[in-house]
């Protein structure tokens, strides 16, 4: 049995589901057959037995039931003039077991016990049905009854003798035989065509799943994430989800390969401007001392200041680039409850220490959101750094946050109104600010962070100047339900 479950379950989804049709069907077909032989039976056998109890429904003549006993005749010629004749068989049967041909009988048929207990109790045993044979060995349908004779008297039971009438069966089994075989034909037609029928239908309905199949095992030959399987808009079996589902898994990775091949052209294009710089200037001071050839005090402190800067800033894209290249859920942090608040502190005291001579003021109201402390830390940091990088000496940035909405104004030159669909862009970098230090990825860290918190941000040209960085963040002005303690609440 294991090995016929296992053989099946090594077959092919649409050879198991034919097989599968086929076999319900072939059940459904057998039930119906079988039922449907055995009513046909019972209402042929119900009809010969009506006719059996029509024909002895009235009573016998009583001088041909005492010539037919007296003579007890074994052999038709001898009972033709006892008794009217009955359609089929009929006999008299005693106690004994002797039987006696009666109204013409042909043939006698052969007496069971039955038989004898409806003649030694007529009256416990008004008449038995059954099957039977005659001395030639033919089927028949007996009845034995009581003997009921007439006389001038009046009706009256025959004591110890009962009357046996029958009838041939040869023609109901034939029709019966035939019957069984029409039903097995027709039977063994619909299995074969319900066997058709499922695999059709199996073949039908596998098509989007050898189409998915082949496109699965295409992308994995070709690695090619354009493949697309065409599905109906109002389709809304499991298939059609299924296809959606892969359409919707192969866009995504092809756009985060294309966004991966973006990005290391990007970083490839950015990299190669520090690197020559810093190689360069390594290649100077290389070449002074090979050649014995000094360079001037000045000129060697102002190489390794730019070597040195270079490297900070070769340092910080690396940076840069190792945090932008990590998916979501792969940093290192887990989302948990932070106080907005206190990261804006935090971030606050790096930035005056970037620009000692900006005054900087803050209005900051609780509100704690859910978000990685660090991110959302560095994510702050980079907003007040674009603040802090293109404000003028001695200038002022405003930061305030109210119900959830940090805003960081300042008063620099601004942003151009063209230029604003690009500021959260990898790499990108406004011309005017390409002398300035940076690597044009913190706003997209900013974005990218904010939108894993489920916040959005965005920046604006200041009324009378500058520019404004509006961060929305969703939270509470008080810590939620499940971190009732404070020191459950992350503050930097």
């Amino acid at each position: 049995m294991r090995r016929v479950l296992r053989r099946f379950r090594s077959l092919p989804i649409r050879s198991r589901l034919a097989l599968l049709v086929a076999a319900a069907v072939a059940f459904a077909v057998a039930a119906v057959s079988v039922t449907c032989w055995f009513i046909v039976q019972g209402k042929l056998y119900e009809e010969l037995d009506n006719d059996l109890e029509s024909s002895v429904g009235r009573s016998q003549p009583e001088a041909a039931v005492a010539a037919a006993l007296n003579a007890c005749a074994q052999s038709p010629s001898d009972a033709a003039v006892f008794g009217p004749r009955f359609k089929g068989y009929s006999q008299l049967v005693q106690t004994n077991g002797t039987a006696c041909l009666f109204g013409g009988s042909e043939a006698l048929v052969k007496v069971a016990d039955s038989d004898k207990k409806v003649a030694e109790d007529p009256r416990l045993n008004k008449g038995t049905l059954r099957n039977g044979t005659d001395d030639d060995g033919n089927p028949v349908r007996v009845l034995t009854t009581a003997l009921v004779v007439g006389s001038a008297d009046g009706p009256y039971v025959v004591k110890d003798t009962a009357l046996l009438v029958a009838v041939p069966l040869k023609s109901t089994q034939s029709t019966l035989n035939d019957l069984a075989l029409i039903l097995l034909l027709v039977s063994g037609v619909g299995v074969l065509g319900a066997g058709a029928a499922g695999l059709a239908v199996a073949r039908a309905g596998l098509r989007p799943v050898d189409k998915l199949t082949e496109a699965v095992e295409h992308v994995a030959r070709t690695e090619d994430l354009s493949v697309r399987i065409p599905v109906e808009e109002d389709a809304e079996d499991e298939v059609a989800r299924l296809s959606r589902s892969f359409n919707s898994m192969t866009s995504a990775l092809a756009s985060s390969r294309e966004l991966q091949q973006q990005l290391i052209a990007d970083a490839g294009h950015e990299l190669r401007t520090p690197l020559t710089s810093l190689r360069t200037n390594i290649e100077l001071l290389t070449r002074s001392e090979e050649t014995g050839r000094p360079i001037p005090e000045a000129d060697r402190k102002a190489l390794l200041a730019s070597v040195k800067a270079q490297m900070t800033e070769l340092a910080a894209l690396i940076g840069d680039l190792q945090e932008l290249s990590r998916s979501e859920g792969q940093h290192g942090e887990r989302v948990q409850v932070v106080a907005l608040e206190d990261t804006v502190e935090s971030a606050l005291r790096r930035a005056r220490l970037r620009g000692p001579e900006l005054t900087i003021t803050a209005d900051l109201q609780p509100w704690y959101v859910r978000a990685e402390p660090t991110a959302l830390e560095r994510a702050v940091v980079n907003v007040l750094d674009n603040a802090v990088k293109f404000s003028p000496e001695g200038g002022t940035i405003e930061v305030a946050l109210t119900d959830g909405v940090l805003t960081v104004r300042d008063h620099g030159p601004g942003i151009p109104t063209e230029e604003l669909p690009h500021v959260f862009d990898r790499f990108w970098r406004s011309p005017s600010a390409r002398a300035l230090p940076g690597s044009g990825l913190g706003l997209s860290i900013v974005a990218r962070t904010v939108q894993q918190a489920g916040g959005e941000v965005s920046l604006a040209r200041a009324e009378g100047g500058g520019t404004v960085a509006t961060v929305r963040l969703p939270g509470a002005p008080v810590p939620p339900p499940e971190s009732p303690d404070p020191g459950s609440v992350t503050k930097p």
